[in-house]
């Protein structure tokens, strides 16, 4: 009697949004403005992976360009590995690495908006594609 099973590598990425603000005055506003938000990484146990973040709808693929957009009107920002916001959080060498645990692990995305001045009032979004290989 023969019994086999064949387990398999899976990952799975779900992220919440980063809100830099919904109140923010261009005039009197302290910058830079510093949010942070979490990404879910959930891989099987013992399974490497890497997750990357692509440069947003409106950087034109440019990570130094990316930014928000109101209309015409745009904001730049950026996104970080690391609380001291000096690793950007890239598609390259950017890219952060873990291992598996068959657990959700939390993964923090720091960003920064360094300057406000001169924005036009309104929303300002992007859209960012979280991509985890493993």
């Amino acid at each position: 009697l023969q019994v086999s099973a064949t387990v398999v590598s899976a990952c799975s990425v779900s992220a919440t949004a980063l809100n830099f603000g919904s109140n923010i005055n261009p005039i009197s506003a302290v910058v830079p403005i510093d949010a942070s938000t979490t990404l879910t990484v959930q891989c099987t146990a013992t399974t490497p992976y890497s997750v990357a973040l692509s440069a947003g709808n409106n950087a034109g693929g440019n990570f130094s360009a990316r930014a928000v957009l109101n209309g015409a009107a745009t904001l730049g920002y950026q996104l970080y590995s690391n609380a001291l916001r000096t690793a950007v959080w890239d598609d390259a060498a950017g890219q952060v690495a873990g291992t598996g645990t068959g657990s959700n692990q939390s993964l923090t995305v720091y960003g920064r908006l360094p300057s406000v001045t001169g924005a036009v009032p309104g929303t300002y979004t992007d859209t960012v594609v979280v991509t985890i290989t493993y």
